[in-house]
């Protein structure tokens, strides 16, 4: 949201009170005098108007979850477990979730509060790469490489996919790179040759890699350089 409708907002102010406010230097983002009203503001900016707070803003979260299988990708669900449970109460506030995966889909699991973070990461022209590792009931032959590099035809959605590719790395063991999320687009793929996938992991999102160290079920927060190249 730009400054100047953030401040128009306020029932005290008209357009007019926020052009003398913002001329005047008494506006204050981030503890910075801002006389542009195109300044772009959300939630995690504190603003303040001379010695008075507009609003606090808040901390924003990045973290990084290792997803069991079993547990759902939602911030509630009156049935099942959610990713959101297995953090404490303190930790999931105004948390959502960036890239969802199926319930028993497991490895990496974005969470944040940062909204313009989540759909840059998450928005079909970011074109982020995303690593999965897949098991299947039956062998991999090298002619899945060729057909998921030209892409599959979805009848449903009348579309074909973008070029996927893949590393054999057992008879029945693969990784695939991917640059779209259809929905349960691995089982589809490699159910177009009819080949059911028993075990599905993420293990990147972009340059955002699991930790190793995290077991299913745990959390850490991201890094400066994680967050910054998203």
């Amino acid at each position: 949201m730009r400054l100047d409708r953030f401040l128009s907002k306020h029932p005290e102010f008209n357009r007019q009170d926020v052009r003398h406010l913002l001329l005047a230097g008494r506006v204050r983002v981030d503890g910075q005098v801002v006389g542009d009203g195109r300044r772009a503001v959300n939630d995690f900016n504190r603003i303040e108007l001379d010695e008075r707070l507009l609003q606090p803003g808040y901390p924003a979260r990045y973290l990084m979850l290792h997803k069991p299988a079993g547990v759902v990708s939602a911030t509630r669900d009156p049935q099942h477990r959610t990713v959101l449970d297995l953090l404490p109460e303190s930790e999931r506030a105004d948390l959502h979730i960036a890239g969802r995966l199926d319930g028993n889909t497991t490895g990496l699991l974005l969470l944040t509060n940062d909204g313009q973070w989540s759909r840059r990461l998450t928005l079909p022209g970011s074109k982020l790469p995303k690593v999965y590792q897949v098991e299947t009931a039956e062998p991999i032959g090298p002619e899945y490489v060729a057909t998921f590099a030209r892409g599959i035809y979805f009848a449903f959605e009348d579309l074909t996919t973008q070029p996927a590719h893949l590393e054999l790395l057992g008879s029945c063991l693969a990784r695939l790179t991917l640059t779209e999320g259809r929905y349960h687009q691995v089982k589809r793929m490699f159910g177009h040759f009819r080949n059911r996938v028993t075990a599905l992991h993420r293990e990147s999102i972009g340059p955002i890699r699991l930790d190793p160290a995290l077991q299913p079920g745990q959390y850490r927060p991201l890094r400066s350089e994680e967050i910054a190249c998203c």
